[in-house]
């Protein structure tokens, strides 16, 4: 087996090369429901170039105006990310030529963005809370998105759908700081929770609200940075992973030929799990970036800066280590952090009065396999936090076993009866009556006489054997407590 604390190599003929890996995430900033510079709509889903407006279309007068809420996003999410926020930040033009963009260019952020330096915590091996990792941030500039070229919908010619063009979004861009598959997928996924708990982005990948640039490039270890190439709009967490392991094998592969790696934009095949060329690289001056004329710069006051610090949630990180302080493990508390949801709804859990540990292993073990099984996501579980603390407390006060609450939990689950009632309705309180109790032991122990003279010759193992068979005589109602106690009272 491979030594997970190992760093990630790929093997060449002539020797082991380095992995190189840096993000570029574009994150639509979902959080309003209008464009960056214009008022039209931005719901998923509708029909082709029926959410566009005059501003978007890029008609003759038409100028642009900030949508204040996008840019409250945007800083929310760099102050998430511990960046530094500009106080003082410009708008450019990037000028280029494609049909899905009507103005002949996008308004970004190139020069002076709007969020500085950052940094995410990932965790390098997620069996070891120790394996922690800094992968940098860059920046986060704020800019419009193109519209979407069809080319399925007709043999000889291609439609364009305008809805996305001036759709806002955060580009985040990483350092090179990543050196595997695994730590680009640790740091997307950690990167979407947090964007997740803020509330700027739902993070949906396969609607296109997050996608990502993957840079990636080798070197033998410790040589200085290869030649980069750009894989565009990877749409998934699996994706941008087989993407850099792909890319990573063919720079090795084509520098063991002799070749040389050409700094290029590269598609993602999901079909094939490979990259192909799709044009070179261009530089920041084919571009011709210049200060966008129809829009003064960002000025951000420090009132406005702490307003959008006080809105921020509890975030990942804080969220777990106060799981953790409250006795639940480290792995449940990272489980229980790692989505929005889930997080909310085992807060609400202890709210409504469940002990922590006992209530992070029911969620991670019993819940959690309940809603696999029936294909629902935490969101959707018929049975509420209120109800589960009903659930958990029926055990701990001794009402029932933790045999006879999988059963009930599975009542309620398919009836939408509090635990309370279930319990109530079928007869399954567990009993402590040791007059019954010890008349099913007895008949137990009479029944595996062979039994009990194995245990007192030296088989303690035994011991649990008989509490199962009173429990399964009992119908799982007997308290365990009682019978252990008793048993050991008859046999030693």
């Amino acid at each position: 087996m491979a030594d997970a604390s190992a760093p990630y190599r790929v093997k060449g003929a002539t020797g082991d090369w380095e992995v190189v890996v840096g993000l570029e995430v574009h994150a639509q900033i979902t959080a309003t429901a209008s464009k960056l510079f214009s008022g039209a709509a931005t719901a998923f889903g509708a029909e082709p170039n029926t959410q566009v407006s005059l501003v978007d279309a890029a008609m003759p007068g038409m100028l642009p105006v900030p949508n204040r809420e996008c840019i409250r996003q945007a800083v929310r999410t760099g102050l998430a990310l511990e960046a530094v926020i500009n106080r003082w930040s410009r708008f450019d033009r990037k000028n280029y030529f494609y049909a899905d963009l009507p103005q002949g260019y996008q308004i970004s952020q190139l020069y002076h963005p709007l969020v500085g330096p950052g940094e995410v915590e990932i965790l390098t091996d997620e069996k070891d809370e120790n394996s922690v990792k800094q992968i940098g941030i860059e920046r986060i500039h704020v800019e419009q998105d193109a519209g979407k070229l069809m080319h399925d919908q007709h043999p000889t010619m291609s439609y364009v759908d305008l809805n996305r063009c001036g759709v806002a979004l955060m580009e985040i861009v990483s350092r090179p700081d990543m050196r595997s598959p695994a730590e680009a997928g640790a740091y997307l996924r950690k990167l979407r929770a947090i964007l997740r708990y803020v509330g700027s982005c739902d993070g949906n990948m396969e609607e296109g609200s997050m996608r990502a640039d993957v840079n990636v490039s080798v070197r033998r270890p410790g040589e200085e940075f290869g030649t980069r190439t750009e894989t565009k709009n990877v749409n998934s967490v699996r994706f941008v992973m087989q993407a850099i392991e792909h890319e990573a094998r063919r720079q090795v592969d084509l520098l063991e030929e002799g070749g040389t790696v050409v700094q290029e934009t590269r598609l993602f095949d999901p079909d094939k799990g490979a990259t192909r060329a799709m044009r070179s690289k261009e530089e920041a001056h084919d571009y011709r970036y210049f200060p966008d004329p129809d829009l003064l710069p960002l000025e951000l006051d420090e009132e406005f800066i702490d307003e959008c610090r006080a809105s921020l949630p509890e975030l990942p990180d804080h969220k777990r280590k106060r799981y953790e302080g409250l006795g639940i493990t480290p792995y449940n508390a990272s489980v229980l952090t790692a989505e929005v949801e889930t997080a909310r709804w085992f807060d609400a859990l202890l709210d409504a009065g469940a002990e922590p540990k006992q209530a992070a292993n029911w969620v991670v073990a019993e819940l959690f396999g309940a809603l696999n099984r029936r294909g629902e996501t935490i969101d959707q579980s018929p049975v509420t936090p209120a109800g589960a603390a009903e659930l958990l407390r029926l055990v701990a006060d001794g009402t029932i076993s933790g045999t006879i609450a999988k059963q009930v939990f599975e009542i309620m689950l398919d009836s939408g009866e509090g635990a309370a009632e279930v319990v109530e309705k079928r007869g399954l309180k567990q009993t402590s009556d040791t007059g019954a109790i010890d008349a099913a032991l007895d008949k137990v122990l009479a029944e595996n006489a062979e039994k009990v003279e194995q245990y007192k010759s030296g088989k303690p193992q035994l011991f649990g054997f008989f509490v199962g068979q009173v429990m399964k005589a009992m119908q799982g109602k007997a308290n365990p407590q009682v019978v252990n106690e008793r048993l050991r009272a008859k046999i030693g």
